[in-house]
């Protein structure tokens, strides 16, 4: 068991004029190296909070979040835009593409801050939206492509970058039954070939084919993974 993330007594608090908010209160987490892990709560009850944490993107108020052993609190701001830029994958559920740019344009930006030679970043680009099902659609601009096909670019985008971790903010939320099934599937086989998932999902059909669950309320995280024995 290689423990990727680890959070200790994680705290973040959001100080306003008037009140200060509390978003995570003493989390303890770890997650596993080639883990599927979905996060659930309701709206305000922390969970975009934890992801920005997770993805390096923002830092605890109280405690600690490394990954891979790397204490993300204590690093520089160019060391932690360094681990976003190769160890981090991130998808979203408004899909983020540039809408002049071609589908292969598009997962080429994701590329720029790695500075790698034209060669091998056009070989990553190429090899990615192949992963994708893709490879037929790289000059097309997002107009010309289905919701699920953008979010297919997406996700080619992410892990062009052949990040440790994916971290997904509602993936599915834009799509139709059918299509954000079809996103799973991908997401599943990516997770299959090694990829650690870190999906926030206001849907418990697609939690449910998770190794792992947690929900988040009020900034405390539970667990509530059924054993696969249980599972329908």
């Amino acid at each position: 068991m290689t423990i990727l993330y680890s959070l200790t007594a994680v705290e973040k608090t959001y100080r306003g004029r008037e009140r200060e908010v509390r978003a995570l209160r003493g989390v303890d987490l770890e997650i596993e190296q080639g883990d599927f892990v979905t996060i659930q709560g309701p709206t305000g009850g922390g969970k975009s909070t934890l992801l920005q944490l997770l993805g390096a993107l923002d830092t605890p108020t109280g405690g600690s979040v490394s990954l891979a052993g790397s204490e993300l609190g204590r690093a520089s701001a160019k060391q932690l835009g360094a681990l976003c830029a190769s160890e981090i994958g991130f998808v979203f559920q408004g899909f983020n593409l540039i809408p002049t740019l071609s589908a292969r344009e598009n997962v080429s930006m994701g590329l720029e801050p790695l500075a790698l030679p034209r060669a091998d970043r056009e070989a990553r680009v190429q090899e990615a939206l192949a992963h994708v099902g893709l490879a037929d659609r790289a000059d097309h601009r997002p107009a010309e492509l289905s919701g699920g096909q953008q979010q297919r670019v997406a996700i080619a985008r992410a892990i062009a970058k052949r990040p440790r971790v994916l971290l997904a903010d509602e993936p599915t939320g834009n799509l139709d039954e059918r299509t954000r099934d079809e996103i799973m599937d991908l997401l599943e086989r990516l997770n299959a070939d090694g990829l650690t998932l870190v999906l926030v999902t206001h849907d418990s059909a697609v939690a449910r084919r998770a190794r792992r669950r947690l929900r988040l309320d009020h900034g405390t995280v539970q667990d509530i993974t059924v054993p696969a024995t249980s599972r329908q």
